[in-house]
């Protein structure tokens, strides 16, 4: 029986369309971790808190609270999870901006699943064995 790579690791997906959150869900819970999920920045900041999840997968442009100010807040803990930011926007302006606010991963859509997967699996594997964890870019 094949291991499964993300067994266990508590995963926070954000993102307004309901689409590209079931099809992110559906993907990452086959590699075996427990999922969360918030449509809002308001609902992604309360699951935060309540789960305390390892990695965030944080859509840039959300109703209610955009991702940066969730970028902000989760950023600002001393326990801050892993946070790759996914968007359609492809500004190097906004990349630069979620880099400064301390973003693991940067990937814009459309994000083959199987990408975002290996990038989960990579910083978190990072973050456990205790190299630091600098931003990738994948355009």
């Amino acid at each position: 029986m094949a291991s499964l790579r993300l067994e266990d690791v508590k995963i926070l997906i954000v993102d307004d369309d309901e689409d590209i959150l079931g099809g992110m869900e559906l993907a990452i819970r086959a590699e075996g971790a427990d999922t969360i999920t918030a449509a809002d920045g308001n609902e992604a900041v309360a699951a935060w808190r309540r789960h305390a999840p390892s990695v965030v997968i944080l859509d840039m442009m959300l109703p209610k609270m955009s991702g940066f100010l969730v970028l902000e807040e989760l950023m600002a803990s001393a326990d801050s999870p892993i946070v790759i930011m996914v968007t359609a926007n492809e500004g190097k302006r906004h990349m630069a901006y979620a880099e400064n606010l301390g973003v693991h991963a940067y990937l814009t859509k459309p994000i083959p699943l199987q990408q975002l997967i290996d990038t989960i699996c990579d910083l978190y594997s990072q973050r456990s064995s205790g190299a630091d964890g600098t931003m990738t870019d994948s355009n």
